[in-house]
């Protein structure tokens, strides 16, 4: 996987098809994110380059609840990839 910007953006992709809403505030972060669990709004440190975002949402993912099912095609194999990637 490469880090640049057109693999977060596809990350970015499988979270708005799972539902949540991605935003990018600045703030206190410890982790680099923050999870609004109600609302369905995942909130990243702005101030993050691209291989750290990219990173957040890696470990992140797994976290959240995916619908399989509802990503299309490209989403569903990148998904894939970061599953297999965080368990390694």
């Amino acid at each position: 996987m490469k880090y640049n910007q057109s693999t977060l953006n596809r990350l970015e992709k499988i979270l708005e098809e799972a539902g949540y809403v991605v935003r990018y505030e600045r703030g206190s972060f410890k982790s680099g994110y923050c999870i609004l669990e109600e609302k369905k709004v995942v909130v990243l440190n702005k101030f993050l380059n691209t291989d750290g975002k990219i990173n957040t949402l890696i470990d992140l993912m797994p976290a959240l609840q995916v619908t399989y099912e509802l990503l299309t095609i490209d989403s569903q194999k990148m998904y894939v990839e970061v599953m297999q990637k965080h368990e390694a």
